[in-house]
């Protein structure tokens, strides 16, 4: 796995030819703490986590998912958490390892890896990198200490630099998180903070709004009353200065919440958005996989231990994995493709579908400026749109 391939300094976002790509997803489900607003499969443990036995586990299921998928290129890996950061390079070398054994690997596609700055150590970092990590997507979540510590991170200002400046040095290319519409946080403060972050920036920044979730910590303060956030009219003043700022920069919108220099989007996310197929290994870890006609939803048991265990007796920890219609596939692609700038494939929709857009709730959106026709080929959203993303999305799926 050469990740110093020319390819992958070189430079422009695939073209959607129809054709995605297959990514590799894992999943790290351990943390060092567990975030007050995060809903994701993560889990905290006091004691050391026995990592041989998981990667041992890893191995077996990715092989479970190549008798499910059958030969592939894969286009891109991702190894996502949890923090994956907390794994030893040797784990990571391994599940690499058993991946390009899985399945055919070319040199230089992208790998990525998250990390937390507060798990960030600089020989790890270089034991990821010689392992065959060529990518980094850092959690910093904001740039100033108050905030950070009302998201409940580790990390201060100055680790989430350290972290950077080392993500910088060691990997050939990098991203970092962002999260806005904090309470009480005004437009001003917002530009100055997104202005510093892109000087940090090297070509790629995931900003997303702080949204509240159903059975988090923050969750319960927001119904008690005592958690505010930003109204409606003040997150959409927020994501426009984010759009404004970030376009001035050179690091324009791919997607709602992704931002990039042209040609270093994540060719990961890419392939979900586009609607490919991409295996899904760990706990909790989801995948979608084209058996002939039919895409098949996988998913597997969410907590780590349980997992494990179902590895070792089955090969595999699978809860579900069930084939996709026509209708329920072709809503799949409205969802993830309207939320590309580059929007979506009006004749692959129409061919899952086996219909055309309705015609008066197109006419709807296109007066109401929600959406606009590139062509005969494309459908997407426009900046407006994107603010109601969810209701668009729903309208035309019916």
């Amino acid at each position: 796995m050469d990740s110093q391939s020319p390819a992958l300094r070189g430079a422009d976002l695939l073209p959607d030819t129809g054709d995605p790509g297959f990514g590799v997803y894992v999943h790290w489900p351990f943390c060092a703490a567990k975030c007050p607003y995060c809903d994701f499969n993560s889990h905290v443990r006091h004691q050391p986590v026995d990592q041989e036995r998981f990667t041992a586990a890893f191995l077996k299921e990715i092989a479970a998912m190549r008798a499910l998928s059958g030969p592939k290129t894969v286009t891109s890996i991702f190894l996502g958490g949890g923090t994956p950061s907390l794994m030893k390079p040797q784990t990571v070398e391994a599940i690499l390892n058993g991946i390009a054994g899985a399945w055919h690997v070319p040199a230089g596609i992208e790998i990525t890896m998250e990390a937390n700055p507060s798990s960030v150590e600089a020989e790890r970092f270089r034991g990821y990198r010689a392992a065959g990590v060529n990518r980094v997507s850092l959690g910093v979540q904001a740039l100033n200490d108050r905030d950070l510590k009302f998201l409940g991170r580790l990390h201060d200002v100055d680790d989430a630099l350290k972290a950077i400046r080392l993500a910088r040095d060691i990997f050939p290319r990098m991203s970092f998180d962002l999260i806005y519409a904090r309470p009480k946080q005004t437009v001003e403060e917002w530009e100055r903070e997104l202005k510093e972050a892109i000087s940090y920036a090297v070509d790629h920044l995931s900003l997303y709004q702080l949204t509240i979730e159903e059975g988090t910590p923050f969750f319960g303060l927001h119904k008690a009353g005592k958690l505010v956030v930003p109204d409606g009219e003040q997150s959409a003043a927020l994501y426009e200065a984010t759009q404004e700022i970030t376009a001035r920069e050179g690091l324009p919108a791919y997607e709602v919440s992704n931002h990039a220099r042209p040609g270093a989007e994540s060719r990961h996310n890419l392939t979900y958005w586009r609607y490919g197929d991409y295996a899904g290994i760990g706990p909790g870890a989801h995948g979608r996989l084209s058996q002939g006609t039919e895409k098949l939803a996988t998913a597997t048991e969410r907590k780590p231990e349980s997992w494990l265990e179902m590895v070792e007796r089955d090969g595999h920890g699978l809860l579900e994995s069930e084939p996709l219609g026509y209708e329920e596939q072709s809503d799949e692609l409205l969802l993830m493709g309207l939320r590309l700038k580059e929007g979506v494939d009006l004749a692959r929709w129409q061919q899952l579908s086996g219909r055309d857009p309705d015609p008066k709730r197109e006419q709807f959106l296109l007066d109401h400026g929600f959406i606009e026709r590139l062509g005969n080929s494309r459908l997407r959203c426009t900046p407006s749109g994107m603010l109601i993303l969810d209701s668009v999305v729903a309208d035309l799926a019916c």
